[in-house]
Parts: structure tokens; C-alpha cells; sequence
């Protein structure tokens, strides 16, 4: 499959096994992760780090096969929400440090080209956000 906003393609990764059993070797159970999620959360940590935490320092590969929910919605279980869902933050954040570059660098069109490709993924998460619901009808991204 091509990439989004160039004709190439990307370099194939690798994939998770479909039903791949719970490791016999996972030492915390359900109840253990849930409540360690919800301490990462209270933190301040958003989920990917959330997640690389548990997998670095705690030994857990895999939330969602061991408590059979996603981490976002142990979260929001817990009530710990985000104010924006954590791709759409990022893009925003990348988006304004490129705004700042380029204030600095008015004839940098490679820059102006980043932005302009980072605003349009940034319309489209919006426009997929508002239509389930994560984002309030009127938010706007200026």
C-alpha cells in the first residue's frame, strides 16, 4: 500500500500474530495492570507511554490480551480522559513547531510543504473525531 501523501511505499514492519495466547510467563494479573494504568495516568503519562512503561519496566507485552480491553478505555473506565485523543495532540504540536521554524525561516518551502501536509492529517483526525464523537461539533484547529 502507498504511503498518504507520496506515491511510494513504505518499508513492511512487522506484524503481531493474530490469536496469539496470553505469555504462560506474565506475571500481574488484571486487576494489578488495571490499577498500575490508572497510577501511569494520574501521572500525567499519556497511553503510548503508558504502554512502552509497562513494557520496559514491567514485563506486561500486551494489555489488551491480558485484561481484554484496550488501554484507553481502562482509562477512561478509571476517568482519566485526555483533552484531545493523543495522535491529533501530537500532530498539533508538531504543527506549531514547525509554525515557529518557519517564522524564523520565511523561504524554507520544504518546511511550508510539511506544514501544509500536517494541517491536512490534522482536518481529516478532526473530521473522523467529530463524526464518533471524541471531539465537540464545533472544535475548530487554528
Amino acid at each position: 500500500m502507498a504511503k498518504m501523501h507520496s506515491r511510494r511505499r513504505g518499508i513492511a514492519g512487522s506484524k503481531k500474530p493474530l490469536l496469539a495466547p496470553v505469555p504462560s510467563w506474565a506475571q500481574y494479573k488484571k486487576d494489578e495492570i488495571e490499577a498500575l494504568i490508572a497510577k501511569l495516568g494520574k501521572q500525567g503519562l499519556g497511553p503510548s507511554q503508558i504502554g512502552l512503561t509497562l513494557r520496559d519496566s514491567y514485563g506486561i507485552p500486551d494489555v489488551e490480551k491480558i485484561t481484554g480491553k484496550k488501554l484507553v478505555k481502562i482509562l477512561s473506565e478509571k476517568g482519566i480522559t485526555m483533552e484531545f485523543p493523543e495522535d491529533l495532540a501530537s500532530l498539533i504540536k508538531r504543527a506549531k513547531l514547525i509554525k515557529k521554524h518557519l517564522e524564523t525561516h520565511k523561504k524554507d518551502m520544504h518546511s511550508k510543504r510539511g506544514r501544509q501536509l500536517t494541517e491536512a492529517k490534522i482536518f481529516r483526525l478532526a473530521k473522523y473525531y467529530k463524526r464518533i464523537g471524541r471531539l465537540a461539533g464545533n472544535w475548530k484547529y487554528e
